[in-house]
This record gives structure tokens, C-alpha cells and sequence, in this order.
């Protein structure tokens, strides 16, 4: 069974829905911190509207914030209940996605995620293992889990763009050619990176202008 996301909302800047941006948050955030993305991004993408779902856990190592899934080494959490909680959160974000469709009636081309950190991680898991190809998953400064089990599990291969920067202290900056090659090895014929370089664990305006630009070209706007 899954359970139901909440989530933040930016409409359109044009009024008119005809893509969406889905922002998943990071380990002890909640989509209040991405959905501020919506207003600098909103004037270059009129027609899209913007959705931060909230991860469905309370996060044990942020008492204030949300996981999507337990991080051991962090909360102190097996490895057992990491996977269960990742698989757990995989089938609500699958869910979501698929309301997100339904209720604006909106076909995958015409969805993006982007994802930071933890939400990265979700975005890299939940996504190719989707039948139908969304428009493109933008991949901040997070790492591709289970990379063993990509190749067998995945079902389609949507743009990737991968960001990080390369002074970050929390995720290795090293994750994003592990990615690059994990997905190439999976066969995806599309994937880019861009390197923010003297950033840490956040998004530098340098990695924003190169997503929008992404963004605008994966919905046929640029």
C-alpha cells in the first residue's frame, strides 16, 4: 500500500498547464525547500506548473525534516532498513507520479524530475524503472543507488542530466562519473554532466542556468 505524498504547488506563470517540474528534496528537507526553484525558473517555463511533494518519513538524523528512505551511516539504520525504506518510498514517488499525470492530464514527455541529494537518488531509482520515458531527470548532487541491479530493472531511458559540485562534503563528488558510467553501461544515449565548481552541497546558479537550459530543451521550448 502506498501513502499518499503531500505537496507544494506553483502554477504556471501563463496560467496554462502543459509541463510540470517535480522537485524531490533532500535527507531532512521537506518540498518547501525546492519549490522556491519555481519562481526563477518560472519565466522561462510559463506553461509549467511546479510540485515538491514532502518525503513520507520523518527523518531520525533531522528531527525538523523528512527522508525518503533511512541512511545508515547517518541515523544509525541497518542496511536492511534502508533498502526496505527506499523501496517503500519508491512505490509512493511511483504513485505520485502517476496522480501527477493523471489529475493534470499530462503525458510523460511533458515531465520532468529534478531531484537533489537524497531526492537525486530517488530520482535515479524510481524513474528508469518506469514503462514510459518522462522528458528528463535532473540529477543534483546526489548518487545512483543499487547500480548492480540498473541494467536488469530498467524499463526506460529519459535524458539524465547530472550536476554536482565539486567541493561537496556530504556526497563525494566522485558519485557523478560513478553515475555517468553506471547509466551508460545500462545503455542510455543521453547523458550529461556539469561540474559547479567551488560548490559544496547545494545548487550554484551556474548549475541552475545549465538545468533551465536542459529543461527548455527537453520540452521543446528552446
Amino acid at each position: 500500500m502506498t501513502r499518499g505524498l503531500e505537496a507544494q504547488r506553483r502554477e504556471p506563470v501563463s496560467g496554462e498547464i502543459r509541463s510540470c517540474v517535480v522537485f524531490l528534496h533532500g535527507y531532512g528537507a521537506n518540498g518547501a525547500d525546492l519549490i522556491g526553484l519555481a519562481d526563477p525558473l518560472g519565466e522561462h517555463l510559463p506553461d509549467t506548473l511546479f510540485i515538491a511533494p514532502d518525503a513520507p518519513e520523518a527523518c531520525a538524523g533531522a528531527p525538523m525534516g523528512l527522508q525518503w528512505f533511512p541512511i545508515p551511516w547517518i541515523d544509525g539504520s541497518s542496511e536492511e532498513e534502508s533498502n526496505a525504506g527506499l523501496e517503500h518510498a519508491a512505490a509512493d514517488l511511483d504513485a505520485f507520479l502517476d496522480g501527477v499525470m493523471v489529475d493534470e492530464d499530462l503525458l510523460p514527455e511533458q515531465v520532468i524530475v529534478l531531484g537533489f541529494s537524497q531526492g537525486t537518488m530517488m530520482a535515479l531509482h524510481v524513474v528508469p524503472r518506469r514503462e514510459d520515458a518522462i522528458a528528463g531527470i535532473v540529477a543534483f548532487s546526489g548518487r545512483l543507488l543499487q547500480p548492480e541491479a540498473l541494467a536488469d530493472q530498467t524499463q526506460s531511458r529519459p535524458p539524465v542530466l547530472l550536476i554536482h559540485g565539486d567541493a561537496d562534503e556530504v556526497v563525494p563528488p566522485q558519485s557523478l562519473p560513478q553515475a555517468a558510467q553506471v547509466l551508460q553501461e545500462a545503455g542510455w544515449k543521453e547523458v550529461y554532466a556539469h561540474i559547479m565548481k567551488g560548490t559544496g552541497h547545494g545548487i550554484a546558479p551556474d548549475g541552475l542556468q545549465v538545468a533551465l537550459a536542459f529543461m527548455r530543451d527537453r520540452l521543446g521550448l528552446s
